[in-house]
């Protein structure tokens, strides 16, 4: 499991800590690469800005993104995934402290493949993290990756 690499896209220090922990804690080592803005994020995906030059083509596993970003915030970061041929497949999870009924609706419209709302617990949230990682990492069968894209 721990060759896929996951693609945290988080601009909270605290939730950044608090992910790492429950991943670490529940036996994830999986890379994670972590997104501090929407814009980074982008640039990570389409290898663009400060990550030009790095291989565009080797796509994370999963995406966990946060809504409430700045720069460019994830409901945005989304609709350009699924805009792009390259990204369109890519497994994105919605982790986010969001209640907003709107959130929900607009991330599944825009092809979100999963919404969490994050527990303020930490071992609750522990546990939901263990159930992503265990779905996105092992159980799901990803759609294969086009060749020459």
């Amino acid at each position: 499991m721990n060759n896929k690499v996951i693609l945290l896209v988080e601009d909270n220090p605290d939730d950044v800590d608090l992910t790492l922990r429950a991943l670490k804690r529940n036996n994830i080592l999986n890379e994670v690469v972590v997104a501090c803005d929407g814009v980074e994020a982008l640039d990570n995906l389409f290898a663009s800005g400060a990550y030009a030059g790095c291989n565009g083509s080797a796509l994370p596993e999963v995406v966990l993104l946060d809504l409430k970003l700045p720069e460019v915030d994830g409901l945005e970061v989304l609709r350009r995934l699924r805009a792009d041929d390259r990204t369109r497949l890519l497994p994105v999870v919605i982790l986010t402290s969001s209640r907003e009924e709107k959130h929900l609706i607009e991330s599944y419209s825009l092809g979100a493949n999963s919404y969490v709302r994050k527990p303020v617990d930490f071992m609750e949230f522990s546990e939901a993290v263990r159930q992503l990682g265990m779905y996105w990492l092992l159980l799901n069968e990803p759609p294969p990756v086009k060749k020459g894209s």
